[in-house]
């Protein structure tokens, strides 16, 4: 697990997000008229991030806030010009600046911030989103489980680790397939917001909690998924 790191003032967080625009939003997903609202002041758009990032107690296990002071603000969900270029519905993994897109029609996309482990560098190219689970069991793989012989008792054999707060693969799991066969590469949840626009030490492609489960709601199966470095997109 990661050490808390030190809260950046809360006049840069203000700014910061004043800088990247007000999203409203309501429930837990944003609704087309929300994404096209019009900017609001910087203290409203940080309300308005609050209440995107809120708990969630109404989930299987319920969801705690995110501390948004630790999640530098250009890695927060919002609606942005496409850079991908590609067809609407299509998700998009910028592995070079921790982006997903997922890509909207009229030249627009939505934009998660993400956070990459080891399997999450190591696999590029073309793909399926071909399942999706919620609140997902985790199997970790056989690569894994030799790297951590802890990992043992979470093998497939064992039946692996249970749905809760403390699994690695969080709240949603979109599961990626190529060529009808299963990657073994994952979008998935974490509690761990601290790590999002981070490369971490293991794990495949992670999202805030409240970020994979607006993304598990919007992508139907089957769906593109396209993992590749620079899509021309400006930090």
């Amino acid at each position: 697990m990661f050490e808390p790191q030190t809260d950046p003032s809360r006049r840069h967080f203000l700014l910061a997000s004043g800088a990247i625009g007000a999203l409203t939003l309501a429930g837990c997903t944003t609704t087309e008229s929300e994404l096209e609202a019009p900017q609001q002041s910087t203290q409203s758009a940080e309300l308005q991030y609050v209440t995107m990032y809120r708990a969630m107690p109404q989930e299987d296990f319920p969801i705690p806030a995110v501390d948004l002071s630790r999640v530098p603000p250009q890695f927060f969900r919002q609606e942005v010009a496409d850079p991908t270029g590609e067809m609407p519905g299509t998700i998009v993994i910028d592995i070079d600046h921790f982006y997903l897109y997922l890509v909207r029609p009229g030249g627009r996309a939505l934009r998660y911030g993400v956070g990459l482990g080891r399997e999450g560098f190591s696999w590029s190219g073309t793909g399926v989103i071909q399942w999706k689970r919620r609140w997902p069991t985790w199997t970790p793989p056989a690569e894994m489980i030799a790297r951590e012989p802890e990992l043992e008792k979470y093998s497939a054999e064992n039946g692996g680790m249970a749905p809760g707060l403390d699994n690695p693969l969080g709240a949603r799991a979109l599961y990626i397939f190529q060529n009808g066969r299963d990657t073994l590469y994952r979008l998935h949840g974490t509690p761990e917001f601290w790590t999002i626009g981070k490369a971490v030490s293991s794990g495949c492609v992670r999202l805030m909690n409240q970020d994979i489960i607006d993304l598990y709601d919007r992508v139907p199966t089957p769906s593109p998924i396209i993992v590749r470095s620079g899509t021309g997109a400006n930090v």
